[in-house]
């Protein structure tokens, strides 16, 4: 699956399990570390850890797994690595205090369109 292709279809999936502000930022020409990052957040850690786990599940079902996870003991930062796209997904105080769309500031937004407007999700 192409690395666009992914990050679109894991924002999707974010959107689809209501998670809020998902962005995917294309960081291709300022890492060697991945192409993109997907970041969202949920907004518990109950919610944090079902919005991972949803994605790890739908991406297995296509027979794409993640080559590594971390932070799901705290449940306030969860990353899954992809390889090329990291996905990173937020408690809501944990995505302020990190900052990565600042931090990455330099990074291209990717224009996601996802199909039904979720309330609370990524639209708002």
């Amino acid at each position: 699956m192409e690395s666009l292709q992914l990050a679109t279809s894991i924002a999707k999936v974010l959107d689809t399990k209501k998670a809020a502000n998902v962005k995917v930022l294309k960081v291709r020409d300022l890492t060697v570390l991945t192409d993109y990052f997907v970041i969202a957040n949920g907004t518990s850690t109950t919610h944090v850890k079902s919005l991972a786990e949803e994605v790890e599940f739908q991406l297995e079902q296509q027979g794409v797994k993640a080559l590594r996870t971390e932070g799901y003991d705290a449940k306030n930062w969860i990353l899954l690595d992809y390889g090329t796209v990291i996905v990173h997904v937020f408690y809501p105080q944990a995505r302020e205090f990190y900052d990565l769309e600042h931090l990455w500031a330099d990074a291209e937004e990717c224009d996601i369109q996802f199909d039904t407007p979720a309330e609370g999700g990524a639209n708002e």
